[in-house]
């Protein structure tokens, strides 16, 4: 079969063609920015890319077309697809019909903490010798890939987004994949661009829950009320909560010094190299979906061990001027205050700099701007760079944590003033869900620049 992927650079239609290819099907596609690393991954495959989405790509003439949602009525190709009456699926669903049907499907679903949880436990089963196929929001640091066909005979881990499918099926993602095993890690409010309140979102995971079989699992937080609400709409599969109370019967519990137990029985103590309660309860998650699949906590606990970790979590970018320079996908109040936590336990003593571009759909429309402030508490200093479309006065959100934030829109400035107030010791962490204008490497340049002016401090960068 010859698939056409409209969309296909971003992370999650990469990551389709990337299982396509690997499966015999010959794929080609196109997208509006065409740009490494994914353009790189996907020639790599073998897979033609079209820049743009001129309706002159009719002239391919595959089976199928396959959209992804970020194409929206107006698209040129689009189009001439529906003009000319074409047959289209979206990427879930190929995916459903394609590659899930007939494997054991292990899904990762919430609000925070997918991608980190999805790796994790592709890693667990990858060590347990399952061979899964996986396709993950991000890219792991142990591959350069974030999808595989795996075994087809094996199982298959699903980084399950709550987003919607495509223009024409507004159901959620995930609500397509069928799962066995499903971890629900969270729930709050996000995606304000499609979900008007939180129940819509609990209603998205509600249909996810009625599709599993009821030989399947659900793993849920049990601290959540959003999805305690979930689950009070019905749940026909087991059921087992994680984040329980320490060393009751009730499920999958965490002390707080890392001892995981299941069922009152302490099974190991959780150690991985991303720091902060939240990872360790992500990890837990993980060690409770792959005992689900066959393989003991024991050695679940032991491979986490051995977890390399995920790119843009927690991720070290370099060192300079005594400063080190830390990346961060965190763009939710939560997300951002957990990896607050999480950082300044790894480095204690230090002096903690946040650098925020609130970026994200729901951050521009200002749905989250109350909760920034408190979010962002735990930073020593604090630097928000308000880029375009924000439409709100990051300013005024921030104004609660007086002399220590500032806002600057423009770039340029951010960057040379976080060199300038740099210090030896200083942890700077850069958050955002984009890719900041290259901000890492340019602090690192700028605080090298600052180190051979100054003297004394060795530079080094990736």
């Amino acid at each position: 079969m010859h698939i056409h992927i409209l969309g296909i650079c971003g992370t999650f239609m990469g990551g389709v063609a990337q299982i396509a290819r690997a499966a015999g099907h010959r794929v080609t596609g196109c997208d509006q920015n065409v740009y490494p690393p994914m353009s790189e991954a996907l020639a790599q495959n073998g897979i033609e890319i079209t820049q743009g989405y001129d309706p002159g790509q009719l002239v391919l003439s595959p089976d199928l077309w396959v959209i992804g949602n970020a194409i929206s009525r107006g698209n040129p190709l689009l189009e001439a697809i529906l003009n000319a009456g074409l047959p289209y699926t979206s990427g879930p669903q190929w995916m459903s019909e394609q590659i899930l049907q007939g494997r054991t499907v292990l899904a990762v679903a919430g609000t925070h903490g997918k991608t980190t949880t999805t790796s994790m436990l592709t890693w667990i089963l990858r060590e347990a010798g399952l061979s899964p196929g996986y396709l993950i929001g991000g890219l792991p640091c142990w591959g350069e890939k974030s999808a595989e066909l795996g075994d087809p005979a094996g199982p298959f881990v699903i980084e399950a987004d709550e987003y919607d499918t495509a223009f024409f099926d507004k159901r959620s993602k995930f609500v397509h994949y069928r799962p066995r095993i499903a971890v629900l890690n969270n729930l709050e409010y996000d995606h304000a661009d499609i979900f008007p309140n939180l129940e819509a979102i609990e209603t998205q995971f509600h249909h996810l829950v009625r599709t599993m079989p009821g030989e399947g699992v659900v793993i849920a937080n049990a601290k959540s009320p959003a999805l305690e609400r979930v689950l009070a709409r019905g749940c026909w599969s087991r059921l087992e909560r994680f984040d329980a109370d320490f060393g009751t019967a009730a499920g999958w519990s965490l002390s707080e010094g890392g001892e995981a137990a299941f069922e009152g029985r302490v099974v190991g103590r959780i150690e991985v190299a991303m720091p902060g309660r939240y990872n360790e309860l992500n990890a837990l998650a993980a060690v409770a979906a792959a005992h689900a699949a066959g393989v003991s906590p024991v050695e679940a606990i032991a491979a986490l061990k051995r977890f390399p970790g995920v790119h843009r979590r927690q991720e070290v970018k370099g060192e300079a001027y005594g400063c080190v320079v830390i990346d961060d996908f965190a763009h939710h109040p939560t997300a951002i205050r957990e990896t607050i936590a999480g950082v300044r336990a790894k480095y204690r003593g230090r002096r903690l700099v946040a650098v925020l571009e609130p970026r994200s759909n729901t951050m521009k429309l200002g749905t989250m701007k109350d909760q920034l402030a408190g979010a962002l508490a735990g930073a020593d200093e604090v630097c928000c760079y308000a880029g375009r479309g924000v439409a709100w006065s990051p300013e005024a959100a921030l104004e609660p944590l007086g002399a220590r934030a500032w806002v600057t829109h423009d770039f340029d400035a951010l960057v040379e003033q976080v060199v300038a107030d740099a210090k030896p010791g200083d942890v700077i962490l850069c958050m955002s869900n984009g890719g900041f204008g290259g901000i890492h490497g340019k602090l690192l340049a700028g605080l090298s620049e600052k180190a051979a002016r100054v003297g004394g401090f060795e530079s080094e960068r990736d």
